[in-house]
């Protein structure tokens, strides 16, 4: 699993038993290296009885991506369920984000992914065992699902998050691998960076022990995804936060207009406000509202 060594990548970690775990150990914003965390993590699931190697390399870099599943097939000989948690934030309205805040946050989430993903699916493809129960776990936002407004960056990545998710899932299926994302709400170091006159409608603001917006509260849909119970929900993404959880539906044509040869103009924007406008009307105002990142 890759963003291992804090937060809810972390949380998860401690639940599991035979474990390549990876952390970079950046910053919120991707930038140095700590080393700590990850191995502090894998000595204390190998010291309760679990079982975990600690990998520090940054997974942006396919390099990275193939050595943790080497790793994984090495010590263990087999690899069941890849977790893909780790991310970083560079939050700025569009007109003032530059370009290397852009391809940063584009980098570790999306190749972060293709990192993985890549090897991890070569791998069970020459299995080519269907019913193998081989699962991957990937995590989008609430910001990409929500849209919010001063995260066009991280919206962007965690959306293309769930498109590759869906196509994962269609693709592997023949395999015997699933595909699932969970966009989480909880209280991380990604969260602490969010300033406080934009914690208005973050369901992570606030962070006492004993909230229920602590990252162990992702770890049980997670635990599930990776079960084999959990194979009729492949392709669908899940919601995580504090204590519930929820299911969003994938996207639909909810109404449609055709015509029986090319459109007049003046008649098609007439068509299209009488039939779509009184369905986007009834929309929670919520769809559209600004959102904080999970």
């Amino acid at each position: 699993m890759t963003g291992g060594g804090r937060g809810i990548g972390a949380a998860i970690a401690r639940e599991g038993a035979s474990l390549v775990i990876n952390d970079l150990g950046s910053t919120p914003d991707g930038k140095g290296g700590d080393k700590g965390p990850v191995h502090e993590i894998a000595e204390e699931i190998n010291a309760s009885g679990g079982r975990a190697v600690a990998d520090d390399g940054d997974v942006a870099d396919t390099a990275t991506g193939q050595r943790l599943v080497d790793t994984a097939l090495d010590r263990y000989g087999k690899l069941d369920v890849l977790v893909n948690v780790a991310g970083i934030l560079r939050d700025r309205m569009i007109f003032n984000l530059t370009e290397e805040d852009w391809d940063t946050v584009i980098r570790v989430h999306l190749r972060g992914h293709y990192s993985t993903i890549r090897p991890a699916t070569a791998y069970w493809r020459q299995q080519r065992n269907p019913a193998g129960n081989y699962r991957i776990i990937n995590f989008t936002s609430l910001s990409g699902l929500d849209g919010s407004p001063g995260q066009p960056n991280y919206a962007a990545a965690k959306m293309g998050i769930v498109g590759l998710t869906y196509s994962l899932a269609q693709a592997m299926a023949r395999y015997g691998v699933t595909a699932n994302a969970i966009a989480p709400g909880a209280a991380t170091r990604l969260t602490a960076t969010i300033p406080d006159d934009r914690r208005l409608n973050d369901p992570a603001a606030e962070e006492p022990a004993e909230s229920p917006m602590v990252p162990d509260n992702i770890a049980p849909i997670a635990l599930y995804l990776a079960g084999e119970r959990s194979g009729w929900l492949s392709g669908r993404t899940v919601a995580a936060i504090g204590y519930e959880v929820g299911l969003y539906n994938n996207p639909e044509i909810i109404r449609q207009i055709t015509s029986t040869g090319p459109w007049q103009f003046d008649q098609f924007a007439d068509l299209v406000e009488r039939s779509f406008r009184p369905v986007a009307d009834g929309l929670p105002p919520s769809v559209f509202a600004p959102q904080l990142n999970s």
